[in-house]
């Protein structure tokens, strides 16, 4: 059993897409961020550095945070959507990594300053803006000649979606990235997909 600790973000819905493909038994928590209950003592035992998501293991009695970590480690633990030879299995952890570095992180920024900022910054709006859009780029074209961005459907994917999912939010859109909205709708139709993206709702 897995004990899944998150709350209704893109990073938060990434571990519960995973978890819904696998197939694992796993019990939800919710960790309300707006309440602050992420930096509740019992939250930080699990992790040092208060952000969601995490997950407790019971089967070997692990405990791990930052979710592309988790997706690595419950894609290890199951054998499934990476793959298993050193070149594949490095092209998909690098692709989890530009997430982790890029996606995630420029249009959490885009996110911030457009719509909590309490004072709107031109210069900080255009600088994600355009490097969300850079972005963008980068996985269009990633996606321009295979479905996936390694080839097969992997954690790499499981790991973007929510964010590019989460575009409207950040008042971007996929309109000009063709084959990146292609494969935004095809991943939608999943069942684990939609499952995991409606955690705690």
């Amino acid at each position: 059993m897995i004990d899944f600790y998150t709350f209704t973000t893109p990073n938060g819905r990434k571990p519960a897409i995973m978890l819904e493909e696998v197939g694992l038994s796993y019990t939800t928590h919710k960790i309300d961020i707006t309440k602050g209950e992420q930096f509740t003592p019992e939250f930080i035992a699990i992790n040092p550095n208060s952000k969601i998501p995490a997950i407790i293991d019971h089967d070997p009695g692990i405990t791990v945070f930052e979710s592309g970590a988790i997706l690595i480690y419950l894609a290890e633990k199951t054998g499934r959507f990476m793959p298993q030879d050193l070149e594949g299995r490095t092209k998909v952890i690098e692709w989890v990594m530009f997430q982790m570095a890029s996606v995630g992180p420029m249009m959490g920024q885009l996110n911030h300053f457009k719509r909590f900022a309490t004072e709107k910054i031109p210069y900080a709006i255009e600088r994600y803006e355009k490097e969300t859009y850079r972005i963008f780029g980068v996985l269009d074209s990633q996606l321009s000649e295979q479905d996936y961005l390694t080839g097969d459907y992997s954690i790499a994917d499981m790991a973007t979606y929510p964010w590019i999912a989460a575009a409207s939010f950040a008042h971007v859109t996929l309109d000009n990235h063709p084959n990146l909205k292609r494969w935004a709708e095809m991943l939608g139709e999943r069942s684990a997909v939609q499952k995991g993206m409606a955690i705690l709702q």
